[in-house]
């Protein structure tokens, strides 16, 4: 034990102590920000505000286009028609015209058909999509108007029906839109970087392996300490650097949520002046101080209780794996027909979680979260929504069991491939290690 404990803490300070680890700890969490910030600007500079000038014959949609922020209606009269077509070509202000027909004795079938849109360049699916469903909405209005119903009765219809939901499982909390929006966003990020976390840290430990067995230094260092104390300090090493970060995040994230959480004020019912720029700051800021107060009224003990020990455990089991291909291959050419057999059960567990968004507690999603090879990131995606105590303990015996079995299996083959060179290892190979 006193071996291992050294090579781990000799691990654990060889990495922290780089320059690198500090400056990526510490702006990780800011370069994530920034980089989905970057995103959304990328989106929003691809965003086309499209003038369109619309020739209406049947007098319908006149009083009622209203210009938006993907298109703004012009309205040009019936007779200037062929002229605009004409002069449209060389009109680069305009994205197009749009010909809406007469409307005879309410048949609105031939309106649809012979309704046109006439443009000088390609314009964006998402532009003619609202321009049709602008054309849908007037349709839809005359249609119903044409029923004899009133507009206030026409309002009252497409009045949208909120319906709260109390969890009695979560001590009668409500849970909003907002909130299992949240959620789900919450359990999307922890899936994901315990995901990229356990093959980022098992590939540096199993190439830290390979580069020493190259290297021919593991020839000096087993004189001294067992493979398996190697092995065992190489992973508990790796593993307690992945955790500083993880504690400095969550520490960072805490901090992050209680600041949004009463750093802004509520957004003031009337805004003097109409300012619509004010509005939607304040919007923006209401809406990160809601964010926040929903995820600290969150079980944050548990939470961070269940990611941190399933990351461990499921951290663990696969470096173990990792630590295993690294002492029975020679180069890192030779990896990539091992390392399949590590990264599918996760990539497995991962994408099978995006369908508990939806049913958190369906059969899927218990399996997943029990069977020991995707629990690492299934619990992990499950959590934010609630998991009964015993399916947490479950399912955390059985990681834990199958974690001491696989590592008992690793070091039958780390014994042994750790000294072998030149003879690549087979399937075949590696089940005569594990029996001798």
């Amino acid at each position: 034990m006193n071996n291992i404990f050294l090579i781990t803490k000799r691990e654990f300070l060889t990495q922290v102590k780089k320059k690198s680890f500090i400056i990526l700890t510490l702006l990780a969490p800011v370069l994530i920000v920034a980089f989905g910030a970057v995103i959304g600007l990328m989106f929003k500079a691809n965003e086309s505000h499209s003038i369109i000038e619309v020739v209406d014959k049947s007098g319908m949609f006149t009083h009622q286009f209203k210009s938006n922020d993907k298109v703004d209606y012009a309205f040009v009269s019936a007779a200037d028609e062929k002229s605009k077509i004409n002069n449209l070509k060389s009109n680069e202000s305009i994205a197009g015209i749009l010909i809406l027909p007469e409307l005879k004795n309410q048949n609105f079938d031939e309106l649809e058909t012979g309704a046109r849109l006439v443009v000088n360049s390609k314009i964006g699916l998402d532009t003619k999509q609202k321009i049709v469903s602008d054309i849908s909405n007037v349709i839809k209005k005359e249609k119903i108007k044409h029923l004899g119903i009133q507009e206030s009765q026409l309002i009252d219809l497409d009045k949208s029906f909120s319906l709260k939901t109390i969890n009695v499982s979560d001590n009668n909390k409500e849970d909003s839109d907002l909130a299992f929006g949240v959620k789900t966003g919450l359990s999307m990020i922890l899936m994901y970087v315990t995901f990229m976390f356990i093959i980022i840290y098992g590939v540096r430990v199993m190439r830290s392996v390979l580069e020493e067995k190259n290297n021919r230094v593991v020839e000096i260092i087993i004189s001294s300490v067992k493979p398996f104390e190697l092995m065992m300090g190489k992973i508990l090493g790796v593993t307690l650097v992945a955790l500083t970060q993880f504690v400095i995040w969550i520490t960072m994230s805490v901090i992050g949520a209680l600041v949004l959480n009463t750093g802004f004020s509520p957004v003031p019912k009337n805004i003097p002046g109409g300012n619509e720029q004010i509005a939607n700051k304040l919007d923006v800021s209401a809406l990160a101080t809601q964010i926040s107060h929903s995820l600290l009224e969150m079980n944050f003990p548990l939470i961070i209780f269940v990611f941190i020990v399933f990351f461990l455990l499921g951290y663990i089991f696969y470096s173990s794996i990792y630590a295993a291909i690294g002492s029975a291959v020679d180069n890192e050419t030779e990896t990539q027909q091992f390392t399949l057999f590590a990264v599918l059960p996760l990539m497995l567990g991962m994408y099978g979680s995006f369908s508990l968004m939806n049913n958190p507690d369906g059969p899927l999603g218990f399996w997943l979260s029990i069977i020991p090879f995707t629990s690492p990131v299934a619990m992990i995606a499950r959590i934010p929504f609630g998991v009964p105590a015993w399916q947490i303990a479950l399912s955390i015996v059985l990681l834990l069991g199958t974690t001491i079995f696989m590592i008992f299996l690793a070091g039958k083959i780390y014994r042994v491939g750790i000294l072998m060179y030149g003879n690549k290892a087979t399937l075949k190979e590696l089940w005569k290690w594990i029996k001798g």
